[in-house]
Parts: C-alpha cells; sequence; structure tokens
C-alpha cells in the first residue's frame, strides 16, 4: 500500500486553496450510499464554500484599508495647504503657521503617526490649530509612507481575491457541470431503457 507523502498534501492545499478535512460528507447512516459523481458534486460545493469563507475576511479588511487611506488622503491634502502657506525661507520650530484651521480627522492622523499635541503643533480651540513647518513636512512624510504602504498592501490584497474569486467561480462551475452530466447520464440510462 502506497503512503500519502505529506509534501504532495502541501502542494495540493497550496494550489487549491483548501484543506482536506474541508471535504467531509457525512451520510445519515452506514447503508446510505453516495455514487462518485454526486460525491464530485458535493466536494465542488464543499471547496466553493471554503473558499467563500476567506472571501468575506478578505473583502472586510480591503474595506477597512480604503476607510483609512481615505482619511489619510484628506489629511494630506490639508496638510500640504499649510505646506504651502509657509514662508520659502522659513526655517524649523521658528516659523508657525497661526491660527491654520484643519479637520479633527487630520489632527487624529498627527496622533495616529506619533504626534501628540506638544510635537509641533497644538490646538488653540475652535478646531483651529498651530503648526510649525518642521512638524508638518515631517507627518507629511509619515502620511505619504503610511498611503504607500497601504496602497501596496492593497495591491496584494486584491490579486488575492481575484484568484479566489476566481478559484470560487471554478467551483461552481465545475459543481454545474458535474450535475448536467449525471442529469444527461440518467435521462439517457432511463431513456435506452
Amino acid at each position: 500500500m502506497a503512503s500519502i507523502d505529506m509534501v504532495e498534501i502541501g502542494n495540493i492545499e497550496d494550489r487549491w486553496g483548501v484543506k482536506a478535512g474541508d471535504y467531509s460528507v457525512t451520510l445519515s447512516s452506514v447503508t446510505d450510499m453516495m455514487d462518485f459523481q454526486d460525491l464530485m458534486v458535493k466536494f465542488s460545493k464543499n471547496r466553493a464554500v471554503a473558499v467563500e469563507g476567506e472571501v468575506e475576511p478578505l473583502t472586510e479588511r480591503i474595506q477597512q484599508r480604503n476607510k483609512r487611506l481615505e482619511e489619510l488622503g484628506e489629511a494630506l491634502a490639508e496638510l500640504t495647504k499649510i505646506q504651502t502657506s509657509f514662508d520659502s525661507d522659513a526655517e524649523g520650530s521658528d516659523a508657525c503657521s497661526n491660527d491654520v484651521a484643519f479637520s479633527e480627522m487630520t489632527a487624529q492622523v498627527l496622533r495616529d503617526v506619533g504626534y501628540a499635541n506638544d510635537g509641533g503643533w497644538m490646538s488653540i480651540g475652535g478646531g483651529k490649530y498651530i503648526i510649525n513647518k518642521q512638524t508638518c513636512e515631517a507627518v507629511l512624510s509619515r502620511v505619504k509612507s503610511e498611503i504607500d504602504g497601504l496602497n501596496n498592501e492593497a495591491q496584494a490584497d486584491m490579486t488575492r481575491l481575484q484568484s479566489l474569486v476566481d478559484r470560487r467561480d471554478e467551483s461552481y462551475s465545475t459543481a454545474t457541470n458535474l450535475m448536467t452530466s449525471i442529469s444527461d447520464t440518467r435521462s439517457n440510462v432511463i431513456r435506452n431503457m
């Protein structure tokens, strides 16, 4: 009797994206029988369901990332506008843009990327802030880096999502083709009787 090599199982999992445990078929009793075609249909449906289970969390992660990218994009636009308000010869913390209004969301982005209120910007009340040029440029750099990182992740996730959708569609197509084949075969058998 030949043994199954674990490397082969790993390759199957890598190739098809499902584990052997995803293909469990339960019969209601020991005397129940399932022919090979019905078993293959059941396996194809199970594979499609398993792949669908991977699609949902990936889709949720993509939506969360898109929301974060939207926030960062708005903050980037506001900070770029603030940066242009500085004189070209303004240096470091000596030059402040006074009474600059930017949204609370941008203030939250400043906190998220590591700048507390005392880190080169501060609230003066009423949704207005003072920020120095050095902090503005440093935050812009960090925001751009985070956007680039999220965009790279998004590309990888979109490729993975497309692969999963293709596998899911292939599984449903295989199940449909098998069911059509089974129906045609049974019709031919009945017709020939």
